[in-house]
């Protein structure tokens, strides 16, 4: 059994699933379902797409140049199987994905960096444009104008949810 990738979409293709087109000279395109098989009859090319493996490659989405994705590639050689080989083999595959996993979430963290500070930035300036809102009356407050600063720690919480057993609360406090 084999699993087969997508020609257009890079998804995999498991056994009895998936469709196949040959062309005249013989080149298999292998499409895991009908939206990619129609894509590629209408002739648009994957890497315009924006849903698929080669569209988030080119714009920097996943990862390209790792050299734990070197192992996926395909090998014609058959191989001799060794017991002890096989076990090492094992060993190495699995300390290969956690070396990729790690890597692929310090990739997300990296690529999250901005889009954190922007919508910081975003929130501050709402907040000053805003802040005739959270202002009091003018007969309630001081002369003194509303300032606001940025706050020391890097992250912003916004969902704060106090959390209170019911056991403690008699049955004149219970909310109906």
């Amino acid at each position: 059994m084999r699993i087969y990738e997508c020609w257009f979409c890079g998804g995999p293709i498991y056994p009895g699933h998936g469709m196949m087109f040959v062309r005249n000279d013989a080149k298999v395109f292998r499409f895991c379902r009908s939206k990619c098989h129609k894509n590629f009859k209408m002739k648009r090319n994957p890497r315009k797409v924006r849903w698929t493996k080669a569209w988030r490659r080119l714009h920097g989405k996943e990862m390209t140049t790792d050299s734990t994705l070197e192992f996926a590639k395909k090998r014609n050689r058959p191989l001799k199987y060794n017991r002890l080989k096989m076990q090492m083999a094992l060993k190495a595959i699995q300390k290969v994905q956690e070396l990729k996993q790690k890597r692929e979430e310090t990739f997300y963290k990296n690529r999250m960096k901005s889009k954190h500070t922007h919508e910081l930035n975003v929130a501050m300036r709402d907040l000053e444009q805003g802040s005739h809102l959270i202002e009091a009356p003018t007969s309630l407050r001081a002369k003194t104008p509303v300032t606001i600063s940025v706050p020391a720690t890097s992250t912003v919480h916004t969902k704060s949810k106090s959390t209170s057993s019911k056991k403690g609360k008699s049955n004149d406090d219970m909310d109906i």
